[in-house]
C-alpha cells in the first residue's frame, strides 16, 4: 500500500510554531501582502528580511514533536511506500529523520534569484548580501510567496495518483493547489482521511476525519495503520 501525507502548519504547531489562518494565526498580525508575495518584497526588501529572520530564529529553536515522530516511524516502518508532501517550511520532519517534499520551500535556505544557486540560510539575511556564486545582491529566502509556482507539483502529481491512501494533517483546506490534492487523489481510486484539530474546509471531500491535537491522534493513526499491514 502506497501512502501519501500532506502536512501543514497544525503538525508543527505544537511545537511552537504558530498556525497561519486560524483566528490567531500569523496572517491575522500581519499583512501577507507586505512580507509574503514578491511585490512586498520588491517594495520593501528590508521589511521582508527582518520578518523571514525573526520566523528563522522561531523555526531554529523549535524541536520536532510526536506527531513529527510518529510519521518518521511510519516512513520506516511501513511495508509499502510512504510519501511525506509538506507545506511547511520547518525543518522538523527532518529533524525527526523522515524525508519530505517541500512544496513551499524551506526556512533554513537562501535563494539566488540571478543565477539560481541555493544554500544554507545564514541566521541573518540582508539585502544587500551577495550570492557566493556570482556575487549579485539578489538573495532572498527560499520561500514560495503567494503567487509564486509550489515545487515539485509534479512529482506530487505522480504520487497523488498513484496512492492507495491519502491523508491530510493540520492543513487549512483554503490554500490551493494543497486544498485540491484530497480531490486528485480520491479521483484516483486512494482512500482518504482528514486528520485535523478541528473540520477544515474541505472535509467533506474525504472518507474518515480524526479530530484533536497532532500529537495524540497521528501517533494513534499511525499504529493502527502499521498494524493494519
Amino acid at each position: 500500500m502506497k501512502i501519501v501525507i500532506l502536512t501543514g502548519a497544525g503538525v508543527s504547531a505544537e511545537s511552537g510554531l504558530g498556525t497561519f489562518r486560524d483566528k490567531d494565526g500569523l496572517w491575522t498580525k500581519v499583512d501577507l501582502r507586505e512580507v509574503a508575495t514578491p511585490e512586498g518584497f520588491a517594495r520593501d526588501p528590508d521589511k521582508v528580511h527582518a520578518f523571514y529572520n525573526m520566523r528563522r530564529r522561531n523555526a531554529r529553536a523549535a524541536e520536532p514533536n510526536a506527531a513529527h515522530v510518529a510519521l518518521t516511524r511510519l516512513q520506516k516502518f511501513h511495508d509499502g511506500q510512504v510519501v511525506i508532501i509538506t507545506q511547511n517550511v520547518d525543518r522538523l520532519h527532518a529533524a525527526a529523520g523522515a524525508d519530505a517534499l517541500h512544496m513551499h520551500g524551506r526556512h533554513d535556505q537562501a535563494w539566488c534569484t540571478s543565477c539560481d544557486m541555493r544554500w544554507d540560510a545564514p541566521e541573518e539575511m540582508n539585502t544587500d548580501d551577495p550570492c557566493p556564486r556570482c556575487g549579485e545582491a539578489t538573495v532572498r529566502p527560499d520561500i514560495v510567496w503567494f503567487g509564486e509556482m509550489p515545487y515539485h507539483l509534479d512529482e506530487i502529481s505522480r504520487h497523488l495518483a498513484t496512492a492507495d491512501l491519502f491523508a491530510a494533517i493540520g492543513t487549512s483546506g483554503q490554500v490551493y493547489p494543497a486544498a485540491g490534492f484530497v480531490a486528485e487523489a480520491r479521483r484516483h481510486g486512494a482512500h482518504t482521511v482528514e486528520i485535523n484539530l478541528l473540520a477544515s474546509d474541505v472535509s467533506d471531500q474525504f472518507h474518515e476525519h480524526v479530530l484533536g491535537p497532532a500529537t495524540q491522534v497521528v501517533p494513534q493513526w499511525v499504529d493502527r495503520v502499521l498494524n493494519d499491514r
